[in-house]
């Protein structure tokens, strides 16, 4: 990581820079979080706890809490009645929920918000243009911006998993108003920066989750900033790279798989040699784990985990580095008889020598449950941000904050 670098990322304002006692803040958060696809209810709280550090923090403020949840047309957008529930347990004081957004009823609620009340709003996506992504200029004249901005003193930004969209909320207010990082996002970004400057070789990444397009795009830049000698693709992504490698041909059923089969065909053209691909997957048939290898599959079921012999050939790459970034899990850990790869590599990463960093709200609930996460160097949930931050790319969040400082330093 370059000096550059070092200083796009570190150099913001912070909760120590602004008074905001007694002041009506805006806490843009990130508690986007797994929904179950049959009951709709969440399947960890990760984010919803670490929202609350910095919620408690602002015990003197009027604080107003928004996040967005899911994509429209998903399973998982849903409101965001059920984080209310969740946070009021982790910060230990009454928590409003209003199903509002910039209504009437919203504005009215935040009017009237008393010091050390906490609002927190419905999910911002059901607000059109928080949907799209604008420059700093546009979004701060969005109709969301323009109609919220007079009712709030500061904006406190929290939502470093969402540091790659330019949604309004994340870089329109810092135009309008006093903006500063969060207490979490300011001690996470430096802790990892810090890590950063001290990887050691080799290099291992290890890529699974169902995301792939985050992942494909900022490849070449992440392996050829930090040398990457070894790349383990899992899920998804370890069936795109399959394809690209034509040693698979099955559907993966991502949104414009072809464009990213010919990024994968480049990368392998370019890198190949880093490239360790599954031999193996895991489907399943009658309600029991089958192992079935590349040149064998040619089943239409989902793949749910690795196989064992990639398992192990993982394992071996895993133990003999001397640094392993890992973004997503290589299986479907939380269904019985397929957390096997993602046990199995975790373990032996939690085990091993290496520094490790370990990324996504999915991998941190794998290494909470279990028993992990304490013994791994670095760990965020950010996942598809911390993809991009590591490629060097510079992040709309990040680009907000800089222009929040030189706007408002001033500011008291």
């Amino acid at each position: 990581m370059t000096d550059e670098h070092l200083t796009y990322y570190t150099e913001f304002l912070t909760m120590d820079d602004l008074d905001l006692t007694e002041k009506t803040v805006f806490l843009r958060t990130d508690i986007n979080s797994p929904v179950d696809p049959n009951t709709g209810r969440l399947l960890n709280t990760i984010r919803i706890r670490e929202a609350a550090i910095t919620i408690k923090e602002l015990s003197k403020s009027k604080v107003v809490v928004g996040s967005h949840q899911g994509r429209v047309g998903n399973y998982d957008y849903v409101s965001l009645r059920e984080h209310a529930e969740i946070l009021k347990e982790y910060v230990g004081r009454n928590v409003r929920f209003i199903d509002d957004v910039i209504g009437p009823a919203a504005r009215e609620a935040i009017k009237n918000l008393k010091q050390g009340d906490i609002l927190v709003l419905d999910n911002l996506r059901f607000v059109a243009e928080e949907n799209f992504e604008f420059s700093i200029e546009e979004a701060s004249k969005t109709h969301m911006i323009r109609t919220l901005k007079d009712y709030f003193d500061a904006c406190v930004i929290e939502a470093f998993p969402a540091a790659h969209r330019a949604n309004p909320s994340i870089v329109g207010f810092a135009e309008v108003l006093p903006t500063c990082a969060g207490r979490l996002l300011t001690q996470e970004v430096r802790s990892l920066v810090s890590v950063l400057q001290k990887l050691r070789p080799p290099i291992t990444l290890m890529l699974g989750g169902a995301k792939v397009s985050d992942r494909i795009e900022s490849l070449e830049a992440i392996i050829s900033s930090y040398k990457v000698d070894k790349i383990l693709p899992c899920g998804l992504l370890g069936v795109v790279f399959l394809k690209a490698a034509k040693d698979l041909n099955v559907p993966t059923g991502i949104k414009d798989e072809e464009k990213y089969v010919k990024k994968a065909e480049k990368l392998l053209s370019d890198f190949g040699e880093a490239f360790v691909l599954p031999e193996d997957f895991a489907v399943e048939v009658d309600g029991k784990r089958k192992e079935l290898s590349v040149s064998q599959f040619d089943s239409e079921k989902p793949i749910l985990d690795i196989g064992m012999k990639t398992v192990s050939k993982y394992a071996e790459v895993i133990k003999n580095s001397g640094t392993v970034i890992v973004s997503g899990p290589p299986g479907a850990y939380e269904k019985r008889n397929f957390e096997i790869g993602t046990k199995t590599l975790f373990t032996e990463l939690a085990n091993s020598k290496a520094l490790s960093i370990a990324s996504g709200a999915h991998t941190l609930a794998a290494l909470e449950l279990f028993g992990l996460r304490d013994r791994i160097t670095h760990a965020t949930s950010a996942g598809g941000a911390l993809i991009k931050f590591l490629a060097g790319k510079k992040l709309p969040l990040f680009e907000a904050l800089k222009r929040a400082t030189e706007k408002w330093r001033t500011y008291k």
